[in-house]
């Protein structure tokens, strides 16, 4: 039980992080867009008299349009950034940013959490088999996702295209890699090769579409469904376990949590007449699961519970997607919005499959 809590807090953790970068996105423009830039047909990058304080559009020069033009009015990254410079304020308010919002999550997680458990010297602790693996995904997903924002944070103070992948694309593994090592010195947990191994490729997983493609053509995805289990017996124990409320189950709960890799349809194939919003998502999960391991446990007056005869199991899931950042729109505000919210599945039929068969949802949350 104890792990799991540390988990509960980990997780907070990486969801603060993301509200702060988010709100600096409702706070400032151009953060979250597309890497390809709509140009003004008639705008020249030397009429502009100050480049550090316009938008990036401004800075196009003719020949980057001409060369749009033979891109069918689409400019990839590289393009354009060899003619964007670095904003100053910009990066100096990335900077800040970053160091306020996870610099004050880390003394908030550290005084509420780890200064209450006793602590020990530096050690491991291999959890690889616990909770079959759903944490684990979890922990990808959680990378990728404050990779991704800190990335579009950096695009947007102007940084060249190598810096604001390497930089952006790496700040999930390093956020993470720190609370790993908290939890080293924690003598209730550990050191974890596998949380930081799947740290790494939620990383890894930005970076390289972003090198191999300049857009993330695979996006990873989260989507929740709280339950109920049934028995008054494994709902206390829910209960216990995960939290009564949604926000703690939706955190905590692994049997409710679907993990989906999302394709863009139109990405891979452009000459195809598919919706360029339309996705193919693949997800994964587990249910059954009443502990890390297995389903024995003790209450806290200390009754044994053995629930092996409750079977724990893993499910893979097929379903369509939308991605919400190809819905085009001139609200600054709505565009961000869009970006935070393409972080979790849209609701839709799945088909699923696992040692149980096959089973049909018309709603996956």
């Amino acid at each position: 039980m104890g792990r799991m809590q540390g988990i509960k807090f980990k997780v907070v953790g990486l969801r603060l992080t993301l509200m702060v970068w988010v709100l600096l996105i409702f706070s400032n423009s151009g953060l979250g867009q597309d890497s390809s830039l709509n140009l003004p047909q008639n705008k020249k990058a030397d009429t502009v008299s100050d480049p550090s304080t316009i938008n990036a559009n401004d800075l196009i020069t003719d020949k980057v349009q001409s060369l749009a033009q033979g891109l069918s009015g689409k400019v990839r990254g590289p393009q354009v950034d060899s003619f964007i410079s670095p904003n100053k304020k910009r990066i100096r308010l990335v900077t800040i940013g970053n160091i306020v919002g996870y610099g004050g999550t880390m003394i908030g997680l550290y005084a509420t959490w780890y200064k209450d458990y006793p602590q020990s010297n530096f050690h491991f602790f291999n959890d690889n088999k616990e909770w079959l693996q759903v944490d684990k995904v979890g922990h990808m997903y959680s990378a990728y996702i404050e990779s991704k924002g800190s990335m579009e944070m950096w695009r947007w103070a102007g940084l060249s295209r190598k810096q604001r992948i390497w930089i952006g694309g790496l700040s999930g593994a390093a956020y993470q890699t720190v609370i790993e090592t908290l939890d080293g010195f924690s003598s209730e947990w550990g050191w974890s090769w596998g949380d930081f191994t799947a740290n790494a490729l939620g990383s890894g997983l930005l970076i390289s579409q972003e090198l191999l493609w300049d857009e993330q053509r695979i996006d990873l995805k989260f989507s929740f469904h709280k339950k109920s289990y049934g028995e008054p017996m494994l709902n206390a124990r829910a209960d216990s376990v995960y939290g009564k409320s949604f926000l703690s189950r939706m955190l905590k709960d692994y049997n409710g949590q679907t993990y989906w890799l999302s394709a863009n349809i139109k990405s891979f194939f452009p000459k195809s007449n598919v919706p360029n919003w339309l996705n193919i998502a693949v997800g994964y999960g587990a249910e059954g699961m009443f502990g890390a391991n297995e389903n024995k446990w003790k209450d806290v007056m200390g009754n044994k519970y053995d629930r092996t005869d409750i079977e724990r199991y893993r499910q893979w899931y097929i379903a369509p997607d939308i991605n919400l950042t190809k819905i085009k729109t001139k609200s600054k505000f709505v565009k961000a919005a869009l970006f935070f919210f393409n972080s979790f599945k849209f609701p839709a039929p799945s088909i699923g499959i696992s040692k149980k068969g096959v089973e049909f949802n018309w709603i996956h949350f």
